[in-house]
C-alpha cells in the first residue's frame, strides 16, 4: 500500500479560515502528503517548506491547471513545489461528443509538448463525464488512446460514473500510466454528498489493488461535499486507508 495525501479542496471552508490550523491537523492524523488546489496566499515555495516542517510533503498539485493557467506560470510554480507533473482536468463540454474529445486530445498533446521542453510531465483528472460512452468507447479510453504520453489521476469515484462503470477495470487498464489514485466513497447517486472511506458503497481496497505498485506512488484521498463534519470525514478515511496497510 502507498503512503496516504489529501487533496486540500476538501477542506476548502476551513483553510479559507485557518489554513495553517488545517496544515497542522492532518499532519496530526498522520497525513504522509497533501495535493493542493489553492495555496491561500502563500508561495509555492514558503507551501512547501511549512508542508516539509510538519513532516508532510506535496504529494502532487491541482494548483495551477496547465489547460487554464499561463504555461511559464505553470512550469515555475510546479517546479517551486518541487514536483515533476502538472495537472490537467477537462469540463463535460470538452467531452460532449468524438469531435470534442479530438479537440481536448489535441490540447493534451500540445501541453505535453510545452511541459517536456522544461522537464515535466502531464496527468488528468477526470469526472464523471469522461466516463460516459462516445461512439463506442467511453471517453476516457478515447484520450488514453489519443493521448499516449499523458499519466492519469485517476479519480474512482467518478469513474464509477454513478454505478454504470467498472472502476476495477477501469484502474487496471490504465494502470502502467496512473501514479495517482483520487479515492473517495459515497453512494454512486448523482446530488449525493460523498462520504467517509468504507461508508460508501466503492470496493476501495479491490480498486487500489488493480493499480499497479510499480507506477502508483499515492491514494489521495478527496471528498469534494459530505453531509458530516469534513474534518471528521477526512480523518476517519485516513484511519480506513491505514487499516488497508497505507499508513
Amino acid at each position: 500500500m502507498k503512503p496516504i495525501s489529501v487533496q486540500l479542496y476538501s477542506l476548502r471552508q476551513a483553510s479559507q479560515q485557518d489554513f495553517d490550523a488545517v496544515l497542522e491537523r492532518l499532519a496530526a492524523i498522520g497525513y504522509q502528503g497533501v495535493e493542493p488546489f489553492n495555496l491561500f496566499g502563500k508561495t509555492p515555495e514558503s507551501f512547501k517548506a511549512q508542508v516539509e516542517d510538519l513532516g508532510m510533503v506535496v504529494s502532487s498539485s491541482h494548483h495551477p491547471w496547465a489547460n487554464r493557467t499561463d504555461a511559464s506560470e505553470v512550469v515555475d510554480t510546479v517546479s517551486a513545489l518541487g514536483l515533476t507533473r502538472a495537472a490537467g482536468g477537462f469540463g463535460p463540454d470538452d467531452f460532449t461528443d468524438l469531435d470534442a474529445v479530438k479537440r481536448t486530445a489535441n490540447t493534451v498533446n500540445s501541453l505535453i509538448d510545452a511541459l517536456s521542453a522544461q522537464g515535466l510531465g502531464l496527468f488528468l483528472h477526470n469526472h464523471w463525464w469522461e466516463f460516459a460512452e462516445i461512439e463506442g468507447k467511453l471517453g476516457y479510453h478515447w484520450i488514453a488512446e489519443l493521448c499516449p504520453n499523458v499519466e492519469f489521476e485517476v479519480d474512482t469515484y467518478w469513474a464509477a460514473n454513478f454505478g454504470a462503470v467498472d472502476v476495477v477495470a477501469e484502474v487496471a487498464r490504465v494502470k502502467d500510466r496512473a501514479p495517482l489514485l483520487h479515492v473517495k466513497d459515497g453512494p454512486l447517486e448523482k446530488g449525493k454528498a460523498h462520504v467517509a472511506l468504507g461508508d460508501g458503497k466503492m470496493d476501495i481496497a479491490r480498486i487500489i489493488a488493480a493499480a499497479d505498485p510499480d507506477v502508483l506512488e499515492w491514494n489521495v484521498v478527496e471528498l469534494d461535499d459530505c453531509d458530516t463534519d469534513m474534518m471528521t470525514a477526512v480523518e476517519r478515511s485516513y484511519r480506513f486507508l491505514a487499516g488497508l496497510g497505507g499508513a
